[in-house]
């Protein structure tokens, strides 16, 4: 247990963080999800819809460093290469 204020506040924060992290991934997820639910479907517009929220949130996550960026683009490729082979 955290004896400091400071060691104290650095547990809040961390719970905070951890959180906010926890949100971000699981909005990520239920996006991705949605894509890729589209794209089983053969709905090419609903799958173009999602894919367009599905990149903001690799982006958004990448932003605030719970993807790395080139984790973030190499999924965002494998997403448009899905998209683009509905056809």
């Amino acid at each position: 247990m955290a004896h400091s204020l400071s060691a104290k506040k650095r547990v809040r924060v961390a719970a905070a963080k951890t959180l906010r992290n926890t949100m971000i991934k699981s909005a990520l997820k239920t996006t991705l999800k949605k894509f890729h639910a589209a794209v089983e479907a053969g709905n090419k517009e609903e799958a173009a819809v999602s894919f367009k929220s599905a990149v903001k949130a690799l982006d958004m996550a990448a932003s605030k460093g719970i993807l790395h960026k080139n984790n973030a683009a190499n999924k965002k490729s494998k997403l448009a290469a899905k998209l683009n082979n509905m056809a």
